[in-house]
């Protein structure tokens, strides 16, 4: 199928209105789970790194199951893909409800939530790069904000449905509210394809179209003798021609030629596609082969392997404020009649509004993406070794959004990757370093919970996370500095007059 140009507006700004809703609605608990965090240490009683596994669970199983929600998105596109994962996020919320220990949410919010977030956002940013080019950028940049939209409103929401109703009402009712996604989804009319004929496809892209499997049922023998006699028989009517003796013999003649060609014909068939299935296998073996060669190339370009290592770290150590930071301030005994806005949703704005203003500043010229992205690393890790020392509901409440600031480095992150690596290899480096980010996610919570419970107090768990933040920031800054290319250029290119000599080795 071919896919008209991309209209840049019309009905594709319908498809960032519902795109940016769906994000709102399926992302909303999962990054505001920190308020739910809190009520299960108290319903179950578990250790707060066990605990933890179930948002880091909702907010990981999406990126580490990035390759599997791209070829579902693909394979059958965004509309369906986009109502079936409403069904389960709606029914993972609403099964979470019912959950008798913390195994079940494991499976009930954290996998199926999880994946059903991760098969929504490869969903809406498929269809919305579909409809949109020019703008493909501010397309993007709306509709990934209603991530951080959700986490603000539903960080105060839940916890104002848990007064009212209980954990268990607060998750029914979110879940019913993920419904909507149903209609979002509805709305995501794929792009009409175009009336126009495709370009006619060269002989290696025609094999695919030109194999079809030989599935003619071999006629019998009696079969033949019958079609035979009767083409005769009609012939001889037609030209009122006698009846000769020895037509029996003649029957059986051409009989013998044409299963004789019949056979030859079968066997042709069966070798040429044998040759086929040989040649595709190649194909895709050449492949897999081409696949884990630009891999090694990647890691060749020290840059990308800082990058890869600095991205790990930060999820291990940036990620864990957003769920856990309720409960370091309960841990540090903060007054609740100062306690005015929930410490996730300033998190949640503040990330809205650093990937805004970190995205423009991308925009500009003189501005280095790679070493601004540094300095955001660097930033949070100073942020995060200053958490402990807070004690007060202001001095979290102004950690949280240079945090929630310094996470909307997530907006400049593509914009690092294809400087480093190019345009043409973007898609592949992407997507590892993003199944990468879904690991670090997965595993920062638990972590640091697990220190928790290791310590009882969470100071060694945030001096650990800084750490790990720092490492990255320090690495990626070492690997980009412009002396190493200097040093390049200067071995690479030596001037025309220059000689170089080898010290013979001594017998």
């Amino acid at each position: 199928m071919v896919f008209r140009k991309p209209p840049d507006g019309g009905w594709g700004w319908v498809i960032v209105v519902v795109s940016f809703f769906t994000q709102f609605l399926c992302y909303g608990s999962p990054l505001a789970v920190g308020v739910l965090y809190v009520e299960w240490l108290d319903a179950f009683g578990e250790g707060k790194g066990k605990t933890a596994w179930v948002g880091s669970l909702a907010n990981g199983i999406g990126l580490l199951a990035s390759p599997v929600c791209s070829i579902c998105v693909s394979s059958f596109g965004a509309r369906p893909v986009a109502i079936f994962s409403g069904f389960m996020v709606a029914g993972g919320l609403m099964m979470s409800s019912f959950a008798a220990n913390i195994y079940f949410l494991y499976i009930s919010y954290g996998i199926v939530v999880g994946l059903g977030c991760g098969l929504l956002y490869t969903a809406t940013v498929t269809i919305t790069c579909h409809y949109f080019d020019k703008r493909r950028g501010l397309a993007l940049g709306l509709i990934s904000t209603g991530s951080s939209v959700g986490l603000f409103i539903y960080a105060a929401l839940q916890r104002e449905l848990i007064d009212l109703y209980g954990l268990d009402g607060c998750l029914l009712i979110v879940g019913a509210l993920s419904l909507n996604i149903l209609a979002c989804g509805s709305l995501m009319r794929p792009l009409e394809s175009s009336d126009s004929l495709p370009p006619e496809k060269t002989c290696v892209d025609k094999v695919p179209d030109q194999y079809f499997v030989y599935r003619e049922k071999e006629k019998t023998i009696e079969e033949n003798i019958s079609i035979l006699e009767k083409g005769y028989t009609d012939e001889k009517r037609a030209n009122n021609m006698p009846d000769y003796k020895q037509d029996s013999f003649l029957n059986k003649n051409v009989l013998n030629s044409i299963n004789i060609n019949e056979k030859d014909t079968y066997k042709k068939i069966v070798v040429e596609q044998t040759n086929f299935c040989k040649q595709l296998a190649k194909r895709k073996w050449q492949l897999y082969l081409n696949y884990w060669e630009e891999t090694v190339v990647l890691f060749k370009n020290k840059v990308f392997s800082a990058l890869f290592v600095a991205i790990l770290l930060f999820d291990i150590g940036g990620f864990p404020p957003s769920l856990l930071m309720e409960d370091v301030a309960r841990s540090a005994n903060v007054n609740e009649d100062d306690y005015r806005v929930p410490l996730i949703s300033i998190i949640g704005i503040m990330t809205a509004v650093g990937k805004l203003i970190l995205g423009i500043l991308a925009d500009f010229k003189w501005v280095n993406t790679l070493y601004l992205y540094v300095t955001t690393l660097l930033m949070m890790g100073v942020a995060l070794f200053a958490i402990p020392f807070a004690k007060s509901y202001l001095t979290l409440a102004m950690l949280s959004g240079i945090l929630g600031f310094l996470t909307g480095n997530w907006s400049i992150f593509p914009y690092v990757t294809t400087k480093t690596v190019g345009i043409e290899k973007l898609t592949h480096a992407y997507g590892m370093l993003m199944f990468f980010a879904g690991l670090g996610n997965s595993l920062g919570p638990p972590i640091v919970g697990w220190f928790y419970d290791w310590t009882q107090e969470y100071d060694t768990a945030f001096y650990f996370s800084g750490f790990c933040v720092l490492l990255g920031g320090f690495l990626l800054l070492l690997a980009a500095l412009p002396c190493w290319d200097a040093c390049t250029n200067r071995i690479a290119k030596l001037p025309p007059n220059t000689y170089s000599y080898k010290v013979a080795s001594r017998a």
